[in-house]
């Protein structure tokens, strides 16, 4: 499987989470994002879209703000503790979107992620709550990543 993996913000490309999917045979495109202009970042990323053609976008805080404002057709998405709220200007998702989010999250509220899975119409499901803090290292929020992005490419539900 294809992943394209957009970074958050001040995050450099090769981190445990993209080398965890590549450990799990994926290959995974890692555009560097730019961090101080928003509109450069979603440039960036939908260039990389476009060229790559995945089979699943993940995007991880404000990576997940650009993966909302991309053009990404039916690829599915997961995104990682999104901060959509913050970044661009996306408000809501498609159908085929899974948010992996931590209660304990410091930096982007749990409760944004509520709010963006009720403003898309999402089934609750859609939300999945894992990890002990924003940055979801763990090992149960890097197999729940994995999971997110191999069912969804299968077309299963959440």
């Amino acid at each position: 499987m294809k992943i394209l993996f957009l970074t958050g913000w001040h995050a450099q490309p090769g981190g445990n989470k993209p080398t965890f999917l590549k450990e799990h045979g994926h290959e995974v495109v890692e555009p560097d994002l730019d961090d101080d202009d928003f509109a450069v970042a979603v440039h960036t990323a939908q260039k990389a879209y476009d060229n790559c053609q995945p089979d699943v976008v993940v995007g991880l805080s404000r990576g997940g703000a650009v993966a909302m404002n991309i053009d990404t057709g039916e690829t599915p998405l997961v995104l990682m503790c999104p901060g959509w709220k913050r970044f661009g200007n996306a408000r809501t998702v498609k159908e085929n979107t899974v948010i992996l989010h931590s209660r304990a999250d410091n930096i982007v509220p749990f409760s944004f992620s509520e709010e963006l899975v009720k403003s898309s119409v999402l089934p609750p499901e859609s939300l999945i709550e894992t990890g002990k803090d924003h940055f979801l290292s763990d090992p149960d929020s890097l197999e729940a990543m994995l999971e997110a992005c191999e069912r969804h490419v299968y077309h299963d539900p959440p």
